[in-house]
């Protein structure tokens, strides 16, 4: 468990005039849990990251990139959490952990209090990324997974092709030119339908059905290239105490699934 309470905040003077909620106290917290999953993955154990709301995934993919910087992403969100200060309508730093290291799009964090140590990179390829779930994309991220050509997969290609199909996809889009190839997946529950996973933040209904959210994680399982997990955005506060009771259980059913449990 990483302790945040004693954690040191930036003392950057002047004003940071994008739109980016509590970045000193997120930035600090991202760059310890960097530290940690860099040094992990260095000494060849895999980290299992629980959050916490998805601005730590900001830290996941600067320690993973740092470490293994061919790294493949794949992201299941109802979200696509491409924002930065910038682009954000509302400033909610889970709304942007793609955004801040993405190739092209990342901002200069040199001028976010908080957030320097991410100057140097590392950044994340627009080609490095597959999404899966999506359903609720603000405008100014629709036009970038468009213009970085970003492989995304929403429920739209769900219904469509099926979740078998999908994830074929997805990891052949990762996988194609390297087998072997390390894989990371960040997986917010908020991309399972709330009837089955309502204590969440953001909910979004239309999502995925609890075969296709477990389908998701036993498909990167099966490619026994993976080497970091996160799931994120379980918070048992943010519903009655069933729906609290069956998020969780859910959240804990998935970690089992990908982290290699199968039926048979």
């Amino acid at each position: 468990d990483l302790e945040f309470e004693a954690l040191q905040l930036s003392e950057k003077s002047g004003t940071f005039e994008g739109n980016a909620k509590n970045h000193k106290l997120v930035g600090a917290g991202c760059e310890m849990l960097a530290n940690a999953v860099e040094k992990t993955l260095k000494q060849k154990r895999f980290p299992l990251i629980l959050g916490g709301d998805h601005s730590i995934g900001m830290g996941s993919l600067a320690g993973i990139l740092r470490a293994q910087p061919e790294t493949g992403v794949i992201w299941i969100d109802a979200h696509a959490d491409l924002n930065t200060p910038a682009l954000s309508e509302s400033g909610n730093m889970h709304g942007m952990p793609v955004g801040m290291l993405m190739e092209g799009v990342a901002p200069d964090h040199r001028q976010i209090p908080g957030l320097e140590w991410l100057a140097d990179g590392p950044r994340l390829s627009p080609d490095s990324i597959v999404y899966v779930g999506l359903r609720d994309v603000d405008p100014a991220e629709r036009r970038l997974i468009q213009s970085l050509d970003i492989a995304a997969y929403t429920m739209h290609e769900i219904d469509r092709y099926g979740i078998g199909q999908v994830m074929e996809m997805a990891l052949d889009h990762l996988c194609a030119k390297n087998p072997n190839r390390p894989l990371h997946l960040s997986y917010d529950i908020d991309a399972v339908d709330p009837v089955l996973a309502p204590a969440t933040g953001t909910t979004v209904r239309g999502g995925l059905t609890f075969r296709e959210a477990h389908y998701v994680a036993e498909a990167v399982a099966y490619t026994g290239n993976l080497a970091s997990a996160e799931i994120v955005e379980l918070n048992p506060s943010l519903s009655c105490g069933e729906g609290a009771e069956a998020t969780v259980e859910l959240g804990l059913q998935l970690i089992t699934s990908f982290m290699g449990k199968s039926i048979i």
